[in-house]
């Protein structure tokens, strides 16, 4: 079975999504995009594709070395094997749900991930917006069991290229809410704009690629409510459309940290989430969740002093 790249033969498809999306905007919602922040979503795009190119090589040697100690085998014509390929896609997913909660959790891994998340505009253009330095993360080995098990590598590029195409359309507010049983299974724009927000309710909730799912077995899924207006970006914004810095800002921030902690502290900054110090002087999403929902409950002392007055 020749090599098969599904996401070369959708970039027509994206490109006729984005412009549709685009005369939607002009006439509904003039700020959902902003000319240097399209502009840096497209650079972000062709970057990230010049990366795959230069390094993607290291990731197929390794999973082609793996597929070699194999547990199981579906044989020389394994593309043959029909029930394969769902098998596949639903296990990448799953995989895909664990490398991402590791992108947002990890703050060397959420060094690359970032990225994805720096726009402050939620449109299909900021789907584009994929890292340029994920192979330094190795969330490769998330992928090695799936090869152990007899995966065959091509066969997971391809359901994971079929999963990030899916992943493109979810990337905008032109779609409200999809019917409640699609909702309920599956990734949509309403689950993934929460993903995207900076609200406190929403940080680090629906990581899932394609089934929605996930999220609710591993206790990660926040529905969009209405009355919470969406915030874009991350929670330290840019406040630049700088092509270089947009990508590289968190390693810098990351190791600048790591040069000026104590020893004691240094790899602690490269494995425990963002937003955590040994000083206490920044805030994880963790703590700015439950910052939130103290303001948001009343004092135990206001409520008795309520009911005793009513």
């Amino acid at each position: 079975m020749p090599d098969f790249s599904p996401t070369e033969y959708a970039v027509p498809g994206f490109v006729i999504l984005v412009v549709l999306e685009m005369l939607w905007a002009w006439k509904k919602r003039p700020d959902a995009y902003e000319p240097r922040d399209t502009l840096t979503s497209l650079a972000f795009g062709l970057g990230s594709t010049v990366a795959g190119a230069l390094f993607g090589g290291f990731a197929i040697w390794v999973f082609f070395q793996t597929y070699e100690y194999r547990i199981f085998d579906f044989g020389e014509q394994w593309w043959t094997v029909w029930w394969a390929w769902p098998l596949a896609f639903v296990i990448d997913d799953l995989k895909y749900y664990w490398v991402h909660r590791a992108g947002h959790r990890i703050r060397w891994m959420w060094a690359a991930h970032v990225n994805h998340h720096s726009s402050q505009h939620y449109n299909l253009s900021t789907a584009l917006r994929q890292t340029w330095t994920g192979t330094f993360t190795f969330g490769l080995l998330f992928a090695l069991p799936l090869v152990l098990l007899g995966f065959h590598p091509v066969m997971l590029a391809t359901v994971g290229g079929f999963n990030l195409i899916y992943q493109f359309w979810i990337h905008t507010e032109a779609i409200g809410k999809m019917p409640r049983w699609f909702e309920a299974v599956m990734n949509t724009p309403s689950h993934h704009r929460v993903h995207h927000a900076t609200n406190p309710l929403y940080l680090d909730r629906n990581y899932a690629g394609v089934f929605i799912v996930w999220d609710k077995m591993f206790g990660t899924f926040q529905p969009e409510v209405e009355s919470e207006n969406i915030r874009y970006g991350i929670v330290k914004q840019l406040g630049s459309f700088n092509l270089l810095w947009s990508v590289f800002h968190e390693w810098i921030g990351m190791l600048s940290d790591i040069w000026r902690a104590p020893w004691k502290h240094k790899l602690s900054y490269l494995l425990r989430e963002p937003g955590w110090t040994h000083d206490g002087s920044r805030e994880t999403s963790d703590m700015i969740r439950d910052r939130w929902r103290a303001r948001q409950e009343p004092d135990e002392g206001e409520t008795l002093q309520q009911k005793q007055t009513a």
